[in-house]
């Protein structure tokens, strides 16, 4: 069985879970003692923050301890932090981009120059003070780092315009609001940056930025997008691109996150196999593309769930249940 460590794993039980089900080995880690996702690994560990110098070190020796051989970064928080310790991590495979890539594409404003600069369409965006005259309102005050639509303003006119940006905390960018109908899509490359899958899903509603009700599609025209965005880029392992289809038909990149999305569980139900391709890349192996292999229709709504936990015998925290939860519905294809 191939061991898995996965970083700053939060509450993506539904990642880790997933992977143990592929048969992988699951090594989850932490700062946070009660972080969901820890309780349904088979190995859990708490790590220093990221930030901290001895971070890398904390991980390096999970690899050693579980013969990892693949680390999976779950959050923007250590993407670039863990792609750029790839030797401190060897022998294990880290499923993410060059550190570089992780910086553009974690700076909203350099992803725009970097979309535009190769041929990807992207809304008309400016740093505060390059805002022109022609700009289209109504345009959104935008943060350039962070998640989770936080520090998203809208601004109708010039006076809302120089008002949220005397008003935000952070770093911001302003740019055009689409018009037209959005789009993600979920897709996964091989180590050499060639997409092996991508799969469009409607946003049927979300909420902090993050999906909770979408629907797998049929669509080439987003398929074929989706996998030359990820190719441009260089994406290695998973990543979510979000787009909109214009009144025009272009289909300008909004965002890209070069990690598993918050609706993994959509394209994971509609047979994306991700977890088996990311195993199969771990043990060396070159999977073949398979470009429009998944179901449509396939419709996802979340839900919370929760876990009690109790000091066990050993003075640590386990959970409160003879068994944990599983899933309501088998993998694809299983029954």
């Amino acid at each position: 069985m191939t061991a898995v460590l996965f970083t700053c794993a939060g509450q993506r039980v539904d990642i880790v879970s997933a992977f143990g089900r592929a048969g992988a080995t699951t090594v989850a880690s932490d700062l946070d003692p009660l972080a969901p996702a820890l309780y349904h690994a088979h190995h859990r560990a708490i790590v220093p923050r990221v930030d901290d110098p001895a971070y890398v070190q904390a991980l390096a020796r999970l690899v050693a301890d579980h013969d990892v051989r693949l680390v999976v970064p779950l959050t923007d928080l250590d993407q670039e932090i863990v792609s750029a310790a790839r030797q401190e991590l060897a022998p294990a495979l880290v499923l993410a981009p060059a550190p570089e890539v992780c910086r553009t594409m974690g700076d909203k404003y350099l992803a725009h120059a970097f979309f535009e600069a190769n041929g990807i369409p992207s809304p008309r965006t400016w740093l505060p003070a390059d805002v022109p005259d022609d700009a289209r309102y109504p345009l959104l005050v935008k943060v350039r780092e962070g998640f989770g639509s936080r520090h998203i303003y809208r601004a109708d006119d010039r006076a809302q315009l120089d008002f949220h940006l005397r008003s935000t905390p952070v770093d911001s960018m302003v740019q055009e609001r689409c018009l037209g109908v959005e789009f993600s899509i979920d897709v996964f490359c091989d180590t050499s940056g060639r997409c092996l899958n991508a799969i469009p899903r409607s946003m049927i509603q979300s909420k902090g930025g993050e999906s909770i009700k979408g629907e797998s599609l049929a669509d080439p025209e987003l398929i074929e997008h989706g996998a030359r965005v990820a190719e441009a880029i260089g994406i290695v392992g998973p990543a979510n691109i979000q787009c909109f289809r214009e009144p025009d038909g272009s289909l300008p990149v909004t965002d890209v996150n070069p990690r598993f999305g918050g609706a993994f569980p959509l394209p994971l139900a509609a047979g994306s196999r991700y977890p088996e391709l990311a195993l199969a890349l771990a043990r060396g192996e070159s999977p073949e593309p398979r470009l429009g292999e998944f179901r449509a229709g396939v419709v996802m709504t979340r839900f919370f769930s929760d876990l009690c936990l109790v000091l066990g015998e050993d003075g640590e925290l386990v959970p409160f249940a003879e068994e944990l939860p599983e899933p309501l519905a088998a993998e694809p294809g299983q029954t």
